[in-house]
């Protein structure tokens, strides 16, 4: 089902279903919903508890476990940029020697297993270098 206005959950719920497909019955995927959608005081004081439990700014989208392997998926729109705290995580990560990808379509996604060695049970598209 597609919903008007969400293309990024859209492709989320796309890609969550084909590394469903491609990886490892044992893989993990998990989305870190660590965004709060309320609006005004109420919504910020939900913000900061979870701020206090873990939540990290700019955590990525999606988290792949698979193999001893640990894999960060930023999901975009066509058009989507990235903010700063999503760059402060990109870099955390890779300076850490973990994985991390920029999605905005299925293919992206997979060709990001590709990249980062992960078993598939499907044939992975060859990537194409960013631009």
């Amino acid at each position: 089902m597609t919903r008007r206005g969400t293309p990024e959950a859209d492709l989320q719920r796309a890609v969550v279903q084909a590394l469903r497909f491609a990886l490892p019955r044992d893989a993990i995927v998990h989305h870190c919903a660590n965004e709060v959608s309320e609006p005004g005081p109420r919504g910020a004081k939900r913000q900061a508890i979870l701020v206090g439990m873990g939540v990290h700014a700019g955590f990525a989208d999606l988290m792949v476990m698979c193999d001893g392997r640990v894999l960060f998926l930023e999901l975009k729109a066509p058009k989507g940029r990235l903010r700063p705290t999503q760059e402060s995580f990109r870099e955390a990560v890779l300076a850490q020697g973990f994985g991390w990808a920029l999605v905005r379509s299925v293919d992206d996604a997979l060709g990001a297993l590709a990249d980062h060695g992960f078993t598939s049970r499907a044939q992975l598209p060859s990537r194409r270098a960013a631009p």
